[in-house]
């Protein structure tokens, strides 16, 4: 374990998914539908996960699997859940649309103990409605009947959509925690990309633009991006506990609000930052919650340890 490593690939990774959410809100601008998204997005994360394991000596055991069936359902609500995320990035300001994304981890807790039976006490449940209540608070100019007129309707639209996109996003969380009991971390992330890769050419109807190089190389970038952040992510839960790194994730809302500032002169609003804070807030005492509950059930099995 290393700490101080871990932490690092787990910012790396963030600031590679938040550079790859960038490269999908410019294409997006340039005419790019979210289904044609998701086909770059997975597919050119295909080769840099085959080369990473490569290089790990890897790629003979690392891509074998026995839930076919588990990918699959993985890749339809994973897949849709990133082709909703591509779509309000295209409505919606980067910063507003990292913030509802927040809501995801808190309606895993929610799926986790309908669909898993994982038990969650009143102090997780206060936490997770402390942090709708700030989703809320963020989705609200969107809501409001004085945004369903001209352009801030596509608005309204794309806060809806933000907020399914982290219901799917969720339960996507769900299907993983299923196949990790048999898969491994490389297989996961490979099938997941080839599902995609294979499911988003069925939006081809639906308007595939011929980019222009500028755009095409945007959205090939997405893939790498993607891809290597997903190593990246991958890497820092090797060294360091979740309850360690899992609060850096949060560092994504400076990252957007920075490029969101500089690049589409997105400034944030009032009820965006508030909201934001108050998921945030609820997030980060998830986590700690978590931490406490460990260490917790670490002293109760080494108080019922034989001594000797």
């Amino acid at each position: 374990m290393n700490p101080i490593r871990g932490i690092g690939y787990k910012i790396l990774s963030v600031a590679f998914f938040v550079a790859m959410a960038t490269c999908i809100k410019a294409g997006a601008a340039d005419g790019v539908p979210p289904g044609q998204a998701v086909f770059f997005r997975s597919l050119f994360a295909i080769p840099v996960i085959v080369g990473w394991l490569i290089m790990k000596h890897d790629l003979a055991h690392g891509l074998e699997t026995r839930n076919y069936m588990g990918h699959l359902w993985r890749g339809l609500v994973g897949g849709t859940a990133m082709a909703l995320g591509f779509t309000s990035l295209g409505l919606l300001p980067l910063p507003e649309v990292t913030a509802i994304g927040y809501a995801a981890p808190l309606l895993i807790v929610i799926f986790a103990a309908m669909f898993l039976g994982e038990e969650v006490r009143i102090f997780r449940l206060s936490a997770v409605f402390v942090g709708l209540i700030g989703v809320v608070i963020v989705l609200s100019p969107r809501l409001s009947v004085a945004a369903l007129d001209g352009v801030t309707g596509w608005e309204t639209v794309g806060a809806l959509t933000a907020l399914m996109g982290a219901v799917f996003a969720a339960l996507a969380q769900v299907f993983v925690r299923k196949l990790v009991a048999s898969e491994s971390t490389a297989a996961i992330v490979f099938y997941f990309s080839l599902t995609t890769t294979v499911l988003s050419l069925f939006t081809i109807p639906f308007g595939w633009i011929m980019p222009g190089v500028g755009t095409a190389v945007l959205m090939v970038l997405s893939g790498i991006l993607g891809g290597v952040g997903q190593i990246l992510l991958t890497s820092s839960y090797r060294h360091a506990p979740t309850s360690v790194i899992a609060p850096f994730e949060y560092s994504s809302m400076l990252m957007a609000l920075v490029i969101g500032y500089v690049l589409f002169d997105e400034i944030p609003t009032g009820p965006m930052i508030s909201g934001a804070a108050l998921i945030v807030a609820a997030g980060l005492f998830i986590i700690w919650r978590e931490q406490r509950l460990g260490l917790e059930r670490g002293q109760a099995r080494r108080t019922m340890t034989p001594q000797g």
